[in-house]
């Protein structure tokens, strides 16, 4: 994986092979983030990562200015391994070892961008859950946008939050957003 722009613009950073994670392609988070380029401001931005895996968002998010990040993940060796990336590329990130349902029901935080890449092989009322726990618990700043990562299978056209997907080859992208209170 290669971080796309930012301070550590173009660095590559690999993860050890027995990690059980799966990257968003470099394909796709340039799509990504080429979108949120137009949405949102990431510098200085307050940032949620849930099923971390590897940290590839997470030091994308950070090279692009973020000024908190919060990594979660519910596996000792990737909270590890991303301590380590964060910790040589001085990036504000920090870690939180839970089982992300289990997280969501009892954190409380406030975030600007919160990002999610579930295993694709969770059911789809499971996704949903994700949606709605995050809505419902209230962390997703006014104006902040919530992105969740799927396969091609999971719809989630349904989900009175969404506000829109962008498909990539197998992956696409829901956005959720909440509605700024100054509007």
């Amino acid at each position: 994986m290669r971080i796309i722009s930012g301070i550590h613009k173009g660095r590559r950073i690999q993860a050890p092979k027995n990690l059980p994670v799966r990257p968003t392609t470099d394909m796709s988070k340039e799509a990504l983030f080429n979108i949120l380029r137009h949405r949102t401001h990431i510098p200085g931005s307050r940032v949620l990562e849930l099923f971390a895996g590897s940290g590839n968002m997470s030091y994308e998010f950070g090279s692009r200015g973020a000024a908190s990040i919060l990594a979660v993940d519910q596996h000792k060796a990737c909270l590890d391994f991303i301590k380590k990336t964060a910790s040589s590329l001085e990036l504000p990130i920090d870690t939180n070892k839970a089982d992300v349902f289990s997280f969501l029901e009892k954190h409380k935080g406030n975030y600007d961008l919160i990002f999610a890449d579930p295993p694709y092989g969770l059911d789809e009322a499971q996704f949903h859950t994700i949606a709605t726990m995050v809505q419902e618990q209230e962390l997703l700043a006014p104006g902040g946008i919530f992105i969740m990562e799927h396969s091609k299978h999971t719809d989630l056209s349904s989900h009175s939050w969404l506000e829109s997907s962008r498909r990539y080859g197998g992956t696409v992208f829901s956005f959720f957003e909440n509605p700024d209170e100054e509007e």
